[in-house]
């Protein structure tokens, strides 16, 4: 698995990775994080249609914003994923955020985190949103620490209903 990783935007070259990536979340019996993750890709085609309607707002249930969905790779790998939400509504506010980020679990503790955020941060400030929210369970120490490593400026913890558990907000400024 040579070469820096890179974020690339969601592409059939990709496909047999991207699906390696879901059956080992699958596997293991982990939560599809982001959310596209979960997003059926049987019909490969299809799948990227949806994500290129959701980038420009078609498709996407109510209560979602516009997001777009990158692929964090390395060598032949996809070994991880971030969705970018355009804009935050009333419940982003609280959970959820402007990003969300996972990485695959065989690529886990290689520092791949702080690269998926790094480099999407960016992809944040050419949409001309100056500073992001990330939201992630207190519990959550690796989550917590990869956003901090990236400029992240703790804003509040609280107790999320939904969730059962305390969600902290944190706010990164996307240009230096």
């Amino acid at each position: 698995m040579a070469g820096e990783p890179r974020l690339v935007a969601p592409s059939a070259a990709w496909k047999d990775s991207y699906r390696a990536y879901v059956r080992e979340l699958e596997e293991r019996g982990e939560e599809k994080i982001p959310f596209p993750l979960a997003f059926p890709n049987g019909n490969f085609a299809a799948f990227l249609a949806q994500m290129a309607g959701c980038e420009r707002g078609i498709g996407i249930p109510a209560g979602f914003v516009p997001h777009s969905t990158f692929w964090l790779v390395r060598g032949s790998e996809v070994v991880g994923v971030s969705n970018l939400r355009h804009r935050l509504n009333d419940q982003l506010l609280v959970e959820g955020g402007h990003i969300g980020y996972g990485i695959r679990p065989g690529a886990r503790g290689q520092g791949l985190g702080r690269e998926i955020l790094r480099l999407t941060l960016p992809e944040a400030a050419r949409l001309g949103i100056d500073r992001v929210l990330l939201t992630c369970a207190k519990d959550n120490a690796a989550s917590s620490a990869v956003i901090a490593r990236n400029g992240g400026l703790l804003e509040s913890e609280a107790w999320v209903e939904s969730r059962g558990r305390v969600i902290q907000r944190w706010w990164i400024a996307t240009k230096a």
